[in-house]
């Protein structure tokens, strides 16, 4: 029997979730919830739309178990991290979305909630924290340290050994040197060159990879 599953955040990243998600039988989507209220009583991509996140609750004591964040990022991943623990402080389970083309080491760790997307390679020794996409056609390499909520955007690599700390953004082509540290909260901006370690909450862009003024 499939578990019942509900969508958080009805957007362009749900549609790729989705996808994958349908390609797995274990589970059945019952609905999405967003804060839009245009949305709410419409399908999405077949999907009805149920209401607010304000439903968790009820849905959870209705025996929806599971739920996936549809909700993405461009920087700032402070809004997943709160829907995430919204969930998480219910009871509910998340996830894991892992589409059949990514590769995945048999020694690496992956936590809780993770979106691993087509094409998207995690080599040994990798570990990632909870909540973490990892998405299409990006590369961590071995021995790379992930925190919680972490966003590796699509075709972003890092080398051997890098450690991300939570809440961290790595854009869109961005490369990241073996063996940098990229603190607590900081984005990489997209096709940035990263050598040296970026400080927590800083932003960095450009080849070689700069902090960005305000």
């Amino acid at each position: 029997m499939s578990e019942k599953v509900v969508g958080l955040g009805a957007g362009g990243h749900a549609k790729v979730i989705l996808d994958v998600l349908g390609l797995d039988d274990r589970f059945e989507i019952v609905g999405m919830l967003d804060t839009n209220p245009e949305l709410h009583g419409k399908s999405f991509l077949g999907v009805p739309v149920l209401g607010s996140d304000e439903l968790l609750h009820d849905l959870y004591e209705g025996g929806i178990k599971y739920f996936f964040l549809g909700l993405g990022s461009t920087g700032d991943n402070e809004p997943r991290r709160k829907l995430f623990e919204k969930a998480s402080g219910l009871g509910m389970e998340p996830v894991s979305t892992i589409h059949i083309s990514a590769v995945i080491s048999p020694s690496a760790h992956i936590g809780g909630g993770a979106q691993i997307l087509a094409n998207a390679i995690v080599n040994p020794s990798t570990i990632l924290g909870i909540n973490n996409i990892i998405n299409t056609g990006a590369i961590v390499e071995h021995d790379c340290i992930l925190g919680d909520h972490v966003h590796i955007a699509t075709g972003a690599r890092l080398a051997s050994s890098v450690k991300v700390g939570s809440l961290a953004h790595i854009g869109v082509g961005a490369t990241v040197r073996q063996l940098i540290y990229i603190g607590e909260g900081a984005t990489v901006g997209a096709g940035a060159v990263v050598v040296k370690d970026v400080p927590a909450g800083h932003t960095v862009i450009g080849n070689p990879a700069k902090k960005l003024e305000k």
